[in-house]
């Protein structure tokens, strides 16, 4: 079999600090504007534009025009788990101040990871499901056992319905600070738009950090035996 030589132009776009960077941002799963991701880049609004142009050519991201603005966001959860995969192996961020040692703090405790819940929580979360015999672990997915149907009923998921999604079902992703896994997929991001809707937990501006609330502080306890504090 010949091999892909372009295999080498996508790892080349990741290659670049500014690119990885940007990158690395859209893994929170929105569409921003390229005034927001030059800005938390800490790139020129115009060199934003050439790099996301490059991502664009090579179907890395996906743009949506609304008037006169471009929203660009990952294109897909396969290219989020390959870079969430870099991240896992990639040396560790040097903190140089108290802010960023909070925000690396905040990614380890709770993240979205492009449409579903990672960091501690995201592990934890599985990890009661498997305890509680809702999920069945396999090589590289997770199963929802007849047990775990009747509980995601309760949570207001429908397993049936997630099951006729043209995605991956329950799919395993290693969690980067964790280092193990935790359930993506169409399961996975419906249970962050239930916890959502729940108001157990919270998006942040400008980062993948999850926040956790009061309500989700007694919620995750009293459903998964989660005994995390909200912040």
């Amino acid at each position: 079999m010949k091999a892909n030589a372009n295999v080498a132009k996508v790892a080349t776009l990741v290659s670049e600090s500014s690119r990885a960077a940007i990158l690395t941002i859209l893994l929170d799963g929105r569409f921003h504007p390229v005034s927001d991701l030059a800005y938390m880049v800490g790139i020129k609004p115009q060199t934003a534009s050439y790099h996301l142009a490059k991502m664009v050519e090579a179907d890395v991201i996906d743009v949506e025009t609304h008037g006169r603005h471009r929203y660009y966001g990952i294109r897909n959860q396969e290219i989020a788990q390959v870079m969430e995969s870099f991240l896992q192996i990639a040396p560790p961020v040097e903190v140089r101040s108290l802010r960023q040692s909070f925000e690396e703090e905040a990614l380890r405790r709770a993240r979205t990871c492009y449409d579903h819940i990672a960091g501690s929580l995201g592990v934890k979360l599985t990890n009661a499901l498997l305890e509680n015999q809702f999920l069945r672990e396999g090589q590289k997915e997770f199963h929802v056992t007849t047990e775990g149907e009747a509980f995601f009923s309760e949570m207001q998921i429908e397993i049936s319905q997630l099951k006729k999604n043209r995605r991956k079902f329950c799919h395993k992703c290693l969690d980067w600070s964790e280092r193990r896994h935790h359930m993506a997929g169409a399961v996975g991001k419906a249970m962050l738009d239930r916890l959502l809707e729940l108001n157990w937990i919270q998006k942040t501006p400008n980062s993948r950090a999850l926040k956790i609330t009061s309500l989700g502080e007694k919620g995750l306890n009293e459903k998964f035996g989660i005994a995390m504090a909200s912040n």
